[in-house]
């Protein structure tokens, strides 16, 4: 059996047939989807499974273990009704117009419909060349799908919109990165995986009369209020401002927990407000506001600083690309669409200020929440402090001075500096009406005390190389509950070794 052998599709006795399958985006065909099966794949073998996904689209985890869900979440043998497609979309990378982009390696099996008509996205990433491959393998490797499978369920614990990740399937096959790696497949799930680039494509195709299909298939599959519009133009400014206010809300949910993405181009940002494409994302260690987690980012143009105001360049991409669906005139279609987009920097800074004070513990709004927000991260980033261990120090600290003070300033080589702001911050809470246990709970519940840092993949990723899933196994699990002390899993909120500071990320996956 060779790599590009057809798939084969079941007698209807595979596991996922007991989906309803519905198959809206790949009937939507060209130009924005292209018909193309997954590759076999030799001697699969299983690695991770996802329970909690399987029960969100409505599988049985444990008939797919019986069923040998390698073989299933490979791509080697295909549900009798997927209809496996390729998705066409182009987009800005690093602010430059790349051109024609698309699945290069990811195959969505199709989309099913759960009994309350919640929609999903079944795509295997890693399945093989596509049209859009261009001059790449169309595989995947361990390394970097482990990476997206923790990532994904880490962001979702925490609260933060994201694909998720049902399945990893892994192959001796060798894939050339930097070096031999072997391949392993992703099973992602999602609402939908059309990104600003799909609008983009079209535009710059000039295939004008393309947009509203697309536009439409969105709006009426995940905004039935909007999609109730019956003014074409009304409808689709409304599903803007819908865009602009995911996207802003994502952002902010971002920069609260310390997450950089890594790669905020225009083909990695979803319609829907998701965190899309794990690539060399990275959890911030020591507080660093022009921290850059993508070594390929020489620029720094996606620093964790600059990732607001990208959300806003790239919304402006994505508006541009529409403009033709806003008015019937180009010139009234500019105003509109700049008048959307000028909305975008207050709904993010009001996003941003209610995730601070929710960490800081404040249930009321002061004029001066902000900047006391501000005067800790310039502390913090004068004394390198950990971005998650300060705020988690800080949900134990009690209002009376001298209470549990330690966590906090612990973490800080300066600690009079530390104290000082800790006197600033307790004048704030005598504002507060809360007593001081709701307040320390309240901010436990925003304050992760665990996070997936670089060293704890890293471990991850090397013991699963040797064949051990355990460690991948237990660090989900960890996960899954960012919030609770799990205080059996101490040494998974430690500062990172010396050996983890010299890690470094970059595009390749």
């Amino acid at each position: 059996m060779s790599d590009n052998d057809t798939v084969p599709r079941t007698d209807g006795q595979h596991p996922l047939d007991q989906l309803n399958w519905v198959n809206a985006g790949p009937a939507l065909g060209v130009p924005y989807y292209s018909p193309q099966p997954p590759s076999l794949i030799l001697d699969p073998y299983p690695v991770a499974l996802n329970d909690d996904v399987a029960e969100l689209i409505g599988l049985d985890s444990a008939a797919l273990r019986a069923a040998g869900y390698a073989e299933i979440f490979s791509g080697n043998c295909l549900p009798h009704d997927a209809e496996p497609v390729s998705h066409r979309y182009g987009g800005h990378q690093f602010g430059v117009w790349a051109g024609q982009l698309g699945d290069g390696r990811a195959i969505t099996l199709g989309d099913i419909c759960r009994d309350d008509g919640q929609a999903f996205d079944i795509q295997l990433k890693g399945a093989g060349q596509t049209p859009y491959s261009r001059f790449a393998d169309g595989r995947a490797v361990l390394r970097s799908t482990i990476r997206e499978y923790l990532a994904s369920e880490a962001l979702a614990n925490l609260g933060i919109p994201t694909t998720r990740a049902l399945a990893i399937v892994g192959s001796d096959a060798p894939v050339r990165r930097e070096t031999i790696e072997t391949a392993a497949i992703l099973t992602r799930v999602a609402p939908s995986l059309v990104r600003f680039g799909s609008f983009e494509m079209l535009f710059y195709d000039r295939s004008f009369e393309q947009l509203a299909p697309l536009a439409d298939a969105v709006i009426e599959a995940h905004h039935p209020e909007i999609a109730a519009i019956s003014d074409p133009h009304a409808r689709y400014r409304a599903w803007v401002v819908e865009v602009i206010e995911r996207t802003a809300a994502l952002i902010a949910d971002w920069q609260a927990v310390g997450f950089c993405h890594g790669v905020l181009n225009t083909d990695n940002m979803s319609v829907l407000g998701l965190t899309l494409d794990y690539g060399p994302f990275g959890f911030m260690d020591s507080f660093q506001p022009d921290w850059v987690c993508n070594h390929t980012d020489v620029g720094a143009r996606y620093a964790y600083n600059q990732q607001p105001q990208v959300g806003l360049w790239n919304l402006g991409r994505f508006v541009q690309a529409i403009l033709p669906l806003l008015a019937d005139e180009p010139d009234d279609a500019v105003e509109i669409g700049q008048e959307l987009l000028e909305t975008y920097r207050g709904i993010y800074d009001a996003a941003y200020l209610a995730r601070i004070r929710a960490k800081l513990g404040l249930a009321t709004a002061g004029d001066d929440d902000l900047a006391l927000a501000e005067s800790l991260f310039q502390v913090m980033a004068a004394n390198g402090a950990d971005f998650t261990r300060t705020f988690r120090g800080l949900c134990h600290v009690g209002q009376a001075p001298g209470d549990n003070e330690a966590p906090f300033l612990d973490e800080f080589v300066d600690r009079d500096a530390a104290a000082a702001w800790l006197a600033t911050w307790r004048t704030r809470l005598a504002d507060e009406s809360r007593d001081d246990a709701a307040r320390r709970a309240a901010m436990c519940a925003v304050n992760p005390k665990y996070i997936l840092r670089n060293y704890l993949a890293q471990n991850a990723i090397e013991q699963a190389q040797a064949g051990d899933y355990s460690e991948l196994a237990r660090l989900h699990e960890i996960l899954k509950h960012p919030f609770d002390e799990q205080p059996e899993s101490a040494d998974y909120a430690r500062l990172p070794p010396d050996w983890a500071r010299g890690l470094v990320l970059s595009c390749s996956a």
